[in-house]
């Protein structure tokens, strides 16, 4: 994982990934991008950024309210989906 992290076009590969194998199992949009917000807020909490797009990912993720937050996880999940 570290090495997925260490990078972020293979950190977007991975969550683009995973977000098809999510949808190929029939899990819809929204449930995916609550997951996506609930690993961000994991993420924010036990993850030290590995990059500067990381780094600046968690510096808004940590300025932002939950509103904020879940708006930067679905985009995340657009990002990573257009891959």
């Amino acid at each position: 994982m570290s090495t997925v992290l260490s990078n972020f076009e293979s950190w977007k590969k991975f969550l683009g990934d995973r977000i098809e194998a999510a949808k190929d199992m029939g899990i819809g949009e929204e449930t995916i991008a609550k997951l996506a917000y609930e690993i961000g807020e994991f993420l924010d909490n036990k993850v030290d950024p590995k990059n500067e797009e990381q780094r600046v990912l968690k510096e808004l993720w940590d300025v932002g309210d939950e509103s904020e937050r879940k708006t930067m996880a679905s985009l995340m999940v657009k990002l990573a989906g257009r891959g």
